[in-house]
């Protein structure tokens, strides 16, 4: 596909009221919703024939959009002079391979700009060769995404059979996900479901906030693993799959997560790292557990990444220091 050359859709029944922005977000032509704001910005979209469009513009079902991408980008021309990370295996076939996400690495190029910056993709891109992507965009292999700051299991496909096979795993959550964090204060509850719907947050259109009306349906399971003075272990397992959906979930029930700077409870926002313990340096989040069909067999394939070392010895020092009351 060339370009320049200008894409159609149908906004479905069920999209009305959403967000432009969110809308093309969710398509697979586009990497995210900074991608979209980006298109949006510089003129690329049009909705009923109309050139100037907002990001935040509510559409209705039905409206008709036509949108051109921008110019791709060589995943290998985005950080020629830096070294490749190190980057572990946790599984690796022919078809797919899982890794360690390490702390600081995002998944893709962020915001379309493609700033000199190593991510997943162009690490997958320097170790595996070509690798299936979705049209004009910089994340070769790439079938789902963690925060940069988020770490542990994270998939990448080799073939195009294994590409689509596993995005429509997490398009249509028979993937299973299991993240453990940090969070301030103990829930009321040992084990609850989180059902809020979560959208963009019209103070800061850069964040997700969950809304009362309008929104995504979101669902996440959480379990308290472990009680601690002021703080807690949790397990959490998401059903849908938005953006930040832990993080917000979390925070709306009144638990953000333990050095979130973005996401912050109103009870717990003034409240910090203990004095004399170790500070990991970011939202205490990791992927520990993912469950999904193979791609060939269909056999479930459970790959498990290890508590990443920072949040470990948070959790050791909540241990001794501060044990539940």
């Amino acid at each position: 596909m060339a370009d320049n050359e200008p894409l159609y859709r149908i906004v479905p029944a069920r999209d009305s009221g959403i967000r432009l922005d969110v809308f093309l977000a969710g398509l697979k032509e586009i990497a995210n919703r900074s991608q979209a704001r980006r298109m949006i910005e510089l003129g690329l979209v049009e909705i009923e024939g109309q050139q100037r469009v907002r990001p935040g513009l509510n559409i209705d079902g039905e409206m008709s959009i036509k949108f051109t991408l921008e110019p791709h980008v060589n995943v290998d021309t985005l950080a020629p002079d830096l070294p490749v990370p190190e980057i572990s295996l946790l599984y690796d076939d022919p078809d797919l391979c899982a890794i360690n996400k390490p702390v600081g690495i995002a998944a893709h190029p962020p915001d379309g700009r493609h700033r000199p910056v190593h991510t997943v993709a162009s690490w997958a891109r320097h170790r595996f060769g070509e690798l299936p992507t979705v049209p004009d965009a910089v994340r070769p292999g790439i079938v789902h995404r963690l925060d940069r700051e988020t770490s542990g299991v994270m998939l990448v496909a080799k073939t195009q059979v294994a590409f689509d096979f596993l995005k429509t795993q997490f398009r249509e959550r028979t993937a299973e996900k299991e993240y453990h964090c940090i969070a301030y204060g103990v829930p009321r509850f040992h084990s609850d479901w989180i059902e809020r719907n979560i959208g963009t947050d019209a103070k800061h259109p850069e964040r997700m906030t969950v809304l009362e009306d309008g929104g995504r349906e979101s669902s996440t399971y959480y379990e308290v693993v472990e009680e601690f003075d002021g703080f807690s272990h949790i397990l959490c397992r998401p059903k849908t799959g938005r953006t930040h959906q832990i993080r917000v979930h979390m925070t709306a029930i009144g638990h953000s997560l333990v050095g979130d700077r973005v996401y912050r409870s109103r009870r717990q926002q003034h409240v910090g790292i203990p004095e004399g313990a170790p500070d990991p340096g970011r939202h205490c989040l990791h992927a520990l557990r993912l469950t999904v069909p193979h791609p060939l067999t269909h056999d479930p394939l459970v790959i498990e990444s290890p508590m990443a070392a920072d949040m470990e010895l948070l959790l050791a020092w909540l241990r001794e220091n501060r044990p539940a009351k």
